[in-house]
Protein backbone atom coordinates (compact mmCIF):
# COMPACT_ATOMS: atom_id res chain seq x y z
CA UNK A 1 0.00 0.00 0.00
CA UNK A 2 1.26 3.46 -0.86
CA UNK A 3 2.45 5.54 2.09
CA UNK A 4 -0.03 8.35 1.34
CA UNK A 5 -2.91 5.87 1.46
CA UNK A 6 -1.50 4.21 4.59
CA UNK A 7 -1.28 7.61 6.29
CA UNK A 8 -5.05 8.02 5.90
CA UNK A 9 -5.57 4.72 7.74
CA UNK A 10 -2.79 4.70 10.34
CA UNK A 11 -1.16 7.36 12.50
CA UNK A 12 2.31 6.63 11.14
CA UNK A 13 4.04 9.33 13.18
CA UNK A 14 2.70 7.97 16.47
CA UNK A 15 3.38 4.39 15.42
CA UNK A 16 6.99 5.18 14.55
CA UNK A 17 7.42 6.83 17.96
CA UNK A 18 5.87 3.83 19.73
CA UNK A 19 8.10 1.44 17.78
CA UNK A 20 11.17 3.44 18.74
CA UNK A 21 10.14 3.64 22.39
CA UNK A 22 8.76 0.19 23.14
CA UNK A 23 9.37 -1.84 20.00
CA UNK A 24 7.00 -3.09 17.33
CA UNK A 25 6.65 -6.48 19.01
CA UNK A 26 5.40 -4.98 22.26
CA UNK A 27 3.00 -2.70 20.42
CA UNK A 28 1.74 -5.66 18.42
CA UNK A 29 0.72 -7.32 21.71
CA UNK A 30 -1.48 -4.29 22.46
CA UNK A 31 -2.93 -4.48 18.96
CA UNK A 32 -3.81 -8.15 19.48
CA UNK A 33 -5.65 -7.21 22.68
CA UNK A 34 -7.47 -4.42 20.82
CA UNK A 35 -8.36 -6.95 18.10
CA UNK A 36 -9.95 -9.22 20.72
CA UNK A 37 -11.98 -6.32 22.15
CA UNK A 38 -12.94 -4.66 18.86
CA UNK A 39 -16.06 -6.77 18.15
CA UNK A 40 -17.40 -5.78 21.56
CA UNK A 41 -16.58 -2.09 20.97
CA UNK A 42 -18.20 -2.02 17.54
CA UNK A 43 -21.13 -4.11 18.76
CA UNK A 44 -21.79 -1.60 21.54
CA UNK A 45 -21.82 1.25 19.01
CA UNK A 46 -24.25 -0.57 16.73
CA UNK A 47 -26.47 -1.64 19.63
CA UNK A 48 -26.70 1.91 21.00
CA UNK A 49 -27.47 3.26 17.54
CA UNK A 50 -30.15 0.62 16.92
CA UNK A 51 -31.73 1.54 20.26
CA UNK A 52 -31.64 5.26 19.35
CA UNK A 53 -29.65 5.79 22.55
CA UNK A 54 -27.66 8.88 21.65
CA UNK A 55 -26.02 9.32 25.06
CA UNK A 56 -24.72 5.75 25.11
CA UNK A 57 -23.65 5.95 21.47
CA UNK A 58 -21.61 9.09 22.16
CA UNK A 59 -20.09 7.59 25.32
CA UNK A 60 -19.18 4.34 23.55
CA UNK A 61 -17.73 6.30 20.61
CA UNK A 62 -15.54 8.21 23.08
CA UNK A 63 -14.18 4.96 24.52
CA UNK A 64 -13.64 3.48 21.08
CA UNK A 65 -11.88 6.65 19.90
CA UNK A 66 -9.39 6.37 22.75
CA UNK A 67 -8.79 2.67 22.19
CA UNK A 68 -8.33 3.05 18.42
CA UNK A 69 -6.04 6.02 18.90
CA UNK A 70 -3.91 4.19 21.43
CA UNK A 71 -2.90 1.66 18.78
CA UNK A 72 -2.57 4.12 15.90
CA UNK A 73 -5.80 3.41 14.00
CA UNK A 74 -6.22 6.92 12.61
CA UNK A 75 -9.17 6.57 10.21
CA UNK A 76 -11.54 4.79 12.57
CA UNK A 77 -10.39 7.02 15.44
CA UNK A 78 -11.40 10.08 13.41
CA UNK A 79 -14.86 8.66 12.68
CA UNK A 80 -15.29 7.81 16.38
CA UNK A 81 -14.16 11.36 17.24
CA UNK A 82 -16.99 12.75 15.11
CA UNK A 83 -19.46 10.18 16.45
CA UNK A 84 -18.78 11.06 20.10
CA UNK A 85 -19.83 14.70 19.65
CA UNK A 86 -23.62 14.46 19.72
CA UNK A 87 -23.92 18.19 20.33
CA UNK A 88 -22.55 19.04 16.87
CA UNK A 89 -25.07 20.30 14.32
CA UNK A 90 -24.09 17.68 11.74
CA UNK A 91 -24.42 14.76 14.17
CA UNK A 92 -28.10 14.01 13.53
CA UNK A 93 -27.63 13.74 9.77
CA UNK A 94 -24.14 12.18 9.74
CA UNK A 95 -23.81 9.85 12.73
CA UNK A 96 -25.03 6.78 10.86
CA UNK A 97 -22.53 7.48 8.06
CA UNK A 98 -19.69 7.72 10.60
CA UNK A 99 -20.80 4.53 12.31
CA UNK A 100 -21.04 2.82 8.94
CA UNK A 101 -17.48 3.85 8.13
CA UNK A 102 -16.25 2.39 11.42
CA UNK A 103 -18.08 -0.89 10.77
CA UNK A 104 -16.86 -0.99 7.16
CA UNK A 105 -13.19 -0.21 7.79
CA UNK A 106 -12.36 -1.48 11.29
CA UNK A 107 -11.25 -5.00 10.36
CA UNK A 108 -9.28 -4.03 7.25
CA UNK A 109 -7.60 -1.12 9.04
CA UNK A 110 -6.65 -3.41 11.90
CA UNK A 111 -5.16 -5.88 9.43
CA UNK A 112 -3.10 -3.12 7.83
CA UNK A 113 -1.87 -2.08 11.26
CA UNK A 114 -0.79 -5.62 12.08
CA UNK A 115 1.03 -5.95 8.75
CA UNK A 116 2.75 -2.60 9.32
CA UNK A 117 3.95 -3.64 12.78
CA UNK A 118 4.99 -7.11 11.64
CA UNK A 119 7.17 -5.48 8.98
CA UNK A 120 8.84 -3.40 11.72
CA UNK A 121 9.32 -6.25 14.21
Amino acid sequence: MATVELESVLDLNTLEQYCSAIGAGTLLKSVVLFEQLMPEYVGSLVKANDANDKDTLCAEAHKFKGAAGSVGLKRIQQFAQSLQHGEEASWETEHEVWLGQIVEHASADLQQLKEFLESKA
